[in-house]
């Protein structure tokens, strides 16, 4: 494994710790969200990660919002609005349920408070 591969993760890995979304896979996470190089990758995974939950038979709409507000939660400011148009993206239930955790999550606020 050459040092690039670990410090760019593709889209497939990323996709993988956000459905399993452990202890561990929070920590690598949340290493990820601290370069603004690897936003690409994060937000790349993530809408994997939903795509794949939009085509599977059993939709875990719990798990889903949870993911959403986790990462409104510990996402930095310039990966909000990034996010949010991702959850945006489409009209599925599994994005929906994502959008709703990452509204609840008050990230968007957060970041960008109103005047």
């Amino acid at each position: 494994m050459s040092a690039d591969l670990a410090a760019f993760p593709d889209r497939q890995t990323v996709a993988d710790k956000l459905a399993a979304l452990g202890e561990a896979d929070r920590a690598y996470l949340r290493l990820l969200m601290e370069n603004a190089k690897q936003d690409e990758n994060l937000l790349e995974g993530l809408a994997l990660h939903l795509d794949h939950a939009a085509t599977a038979r059993f939709l875990n709409t719990l798990k889903l919002e949870k993911l959403g507000e986790w990462l409104g939660t510990v996402a930095p400011a310039r990966l909000q609005v990034r996010l949010t148009e991702t959850a945006r993206s489409s009209q599925h239930a599994a994005y929906a349920a994502f959008r709703a955790g990452l509204t609840r999550s008050g990230g968007l606020e957060r970041a960008y408070p109103k005047a």
